[in-house]
C-alpha cells in the first residue's frame, strides 16, 4: 500500500516534560496553542506574560525583564494609533492595552510580578519562534514586539541573520544553565512579505537553532512534511487548523513523556 505522507520521526527526544515540572511557555501564536494544550493536560505552565511574541530578539527582551522583574514605568506607556484609543507599550501584545495608562501599568505590572516568579522557578522552557524578521522604532532603533498599529512611517525593519539569531538564542540558553530549553519553528506563515521572504526567515530560524546545538521539536516540519495540504488550514490559509494544532499537539506530547 503507498505511503499517504512522509512522517517526520521524533526518536529519542533529549527533554522529557513531566506534571510535576515548572514549565515557561514563550514565543508566537503557536507557543499559545500548545501551552494552553499543556495547561489541559495538566501541566504547570505559564504561557505568554507579555502577550503573543514573534521574534528572537523581542523574546530574548522579555526574559531578560522577567529576570530583572523591574516594573514597566509610565514612560514606557504607548497611545495606540489608528484611532484605538487605548494605552499599551512596545513589549505586549495589544491583547494587555487599556483604556488609560493607570489601567495598563497595573495589569502589565500584576502580570510580570507573577510571571518573573514563575520564570525564575521554572526548568523547562519552550520557545516558539515564529519570524526573524524585527521591527524596529526609527527614532532610537529599538526592536518592538508589536507596532501596536502605528503609522509605518515610524518603523524600519530587517531580517536577523542567521549569526545574528543564532547568538541572541545561545545568550538566553547560556544564561539560564537552571533551565531545559526546547525549541521550535512555529507553522504559521508570515506572508507579509511575500512567500519567498517567509521561507528565508523560517530557514534562518532553523538554522540557528541548528547552529547552537540545541533541543528541536520539528512542528514546522510536520506541518508541510505530514500535513502537506490546504484543508489542515485554517480559513486564512496561514494559521494551521484546529485539527492539524491538535496533531501536532499529539505528537509534541508524545516526545516530552
Amino acid at each position: 500500500m503507498a505511503k499517504a505522507c512522509t512522517k517526520v520521526e521524533i526518536s529519542k527526544f533529549p527533554v522529557k516534560i513531566s506534571t510535576s515540572d515548572i514549565v515557561s511557555v514563550l514565543g508566537s501564536c503557536f507557543a499559545n496553542e500548545m501551552g494552553s494544550r499543556m495547561k489541559e493536560a495538566g501541566y504547570n505552565v505559564c504561557v505568554n506574560p507579555f502577550g503573543t511574541l514573534f521574534n528572537p530578539v523581542s523574546i530574548a527582551n522579555s526574559i531578560a525583564r522577567l529576570d530583572s522583574a523591574i516594573p514597566f514605568r509610565a514612560d514606557e506607556c504607548v497611545e495606540m494609533g489608528a484611532g484605538a484609543g487605548k494605552i499599551c507599550s512596545w513589549w505586549h501584545h495589544t491583547s494587555f492595552a487599556r483604556l488609560t495608562a493607570e489601567e495598563f501599568l497595573d495589569n502589565a505590572n500584576r502580570a510580570l510580578q507573577e510571571a518573573s516568579a514563575f520564570w525564575k522557578s521554572s526548568n523547562k522552557v519552550i520557545i516558539t519562534l515564529g519570524t526573524a524578521m524585527v521591527w524596529k522604532l526609527v527614532n532610537n532603533g529599538e526592536v518592538v514586539s508589536n507596532c501596536l498599529k502605528r503609522p509605518s512611517r515610524e518603523f524600519s525593519h530587517e531580517m536577523l541573520s542567521v549569526s545574528q539569531t543564532a547568538a541572541v538564542l545561545e545568550r538566553i540558553v547560556r544564561s539560564h544553565q537552571d533551565k531545559e530549553f526546547i525549541f521550535t519553528v512555529s507553522p504559521i506563515r508570515h506572508m507579509g512579505e511575500g512567500a519567498h521572504q517567509n521561507t528565508v526567515s523560517k530557514a534562518t530560524l532553523q538554522l540557528a537553532i541548528e547552529a547552537i546545538g540545541a533541543t528541536y521539536f520539528p512542528a514546522y516540519e510536520i506541518m508541510l512534511d505530514e500535513l502537506r495540504d490546504y484543508r489542515w488550514f485554517a480559513e486564512d490559509l496561514v494559521h494551521p487548523s484546529k485539527e492539524a494544532a491538535d496533531y501536532i499537539w499529539e505528537r509534541f506530547h508524545e516526545a516530552i513523556r
